[in-house]
Parts: C-alpha cells; sequence; structure tokens
C-alpha cells in the first residue's frame, strides 16, 4: 500500500507550468457560499484582511488505493503531505499576517471532513464539488478515473482579490514554507 506521507519527490513527475494561472493575480474572487469541515459555509470574496487557500486535487486514505496511474500525473501526488505542512505551519502563516487559511478541493464535505480530522487540521477545508468556484475563477484542472480536480495551487488572496498566486507548486510538503517565505517578504501595513 502506498504511504501517503513519505514520498520521494525524485520519482514524481514535476508539474509544468501551463500558464492556465496567470490570469489570476488582480482577479477578484467572485461571492460564492463553500462548505466547510467545521460546517460554516464560508464566502471568500467578504473576507477582509489575508486570506491563504491552498487548492489541490484529493487527499488519499489510508488503506484505500490512488487511482490508476496517479503517481504518474504530474503535480497529483502529496495532497496529504501538502496538508500537514500547512497544519506544521500554521502558527508561523498567522503571526506573518494570514487571518485565514483553508484547504480547497472538489471532494465532498464529509470525505474532506475525514482527513481533516485524521490529520488534526487547525483550519477548515472547503468543498468546490460542484467546481463552480474553479469555473467561475477559471481555476486549473484535470481529469482523471472519472473526476475533475484541481490542480495545485496556492492564492494569496487580501480583501477578496488575489494578490498572489503559487503555481506550480512542487514539491507539495514545501507549500506551506514557501508561501511563510513569500508573507516574510510581503508583509502587509496598515
Amino acid at each position: 500500500m502506498t504511504n501517503l506521507l513519505n514520498v520521494d519527490w525524485s520519482s514524481i513527475p514535476a508539474p509544468d507550468d501551463d500558464g492556465s494561472a496567470r490570469h489570476l493575480v488582480g482577479s477578484r474572487v467572485p461571492a460564492m457560499a463553500l462548505a466547510s469541515t467545521v460546517g460554516q459555509v464560508v464566502d471568500l470574496s467578504k473576507l477582509t484582511g489575508r486570506t491563504i487557500v491552498y487548492a489541490y486535487p484529493r487527499t488519499g486514505q489510508p488503506n484505500v488505493a490512488l487511482p490508476d496511474g496517479w503517481d504518474l500525473i504530474p503535480g497529483a501526488r502529496g495532497c496529504t503531505p501538502q496538508s500537514c505542512s500547512f497544519r506544521d505551519h500554521f502558527a508561523e502563516l498567522k503571526a506573518r499576517g494570514a487571518q485565514n487559511l483553508f484547504g480547497l478541493s472538489t471532494q465532498d464535505t464529509d470525505y474532506q471532513r475525514e482527513a481533516a480530522e485524521r490529520l488534526h487540521l487547525p483550519f477548515p477545508l472547503l468543498s468546490d464539488e460542484k467546481l463552480a468556484l474553479a469555473k467561475a475563477m477559471r481555476l486549473p484542472t484535470f481529469e482523471t478515473s472519472g473526476m475533475v480536480l484541481l490542480k495545485r495551487l496556492t492564492l494569496v488572496i487580501d480583501s477578496g482579490v488575489v494578490t498572489h498566486c503559487f503555481y506550480p507548486v512542487f514539491p507539495p510538503d514545501r507549500s506551506a514554507s514557501d508561501v511563510v517565505t513569500w508573507l516574510e517578504a510581503h508583509q502587509r501595513t496598515g
């Protein structure tokens, strides 16, 4: 069975920057209700201050096989290590100005809730199960095994406007520390 946390990133194909996220910086997040793993609905467009949203394809579950060919899809593998990375750097992100932190995937809230509890995430995961946000913002996606999934990216959103986009993200377990480094260099004033 595949270990979800210990990954040899040199054996996984890295994603290329295909340009499908270039339009995001400067865009306004559309008003839209997204279900969260804490039972509340979140509208990213209405949040004030700095919000970090990391999008990921799908978390795996222990003892459940990954989709066929998963490790060969550039950028697919690493959702659990990425989420754990944000968990482990949560205090640093908050200390550097991230008022809100969310994970985002197309999995339903019940599936996400299991992952959030198992991984002890101190922040909610948001569900874009119907791809409403993905379509409205033209977020990069890919298809496999009958699923449409988000490509891995991280958005910095300041009061409803995307001010930075990390894309592609690789290796995923370094995602949160890359955001911490960026926040240190881009502190908000006032």
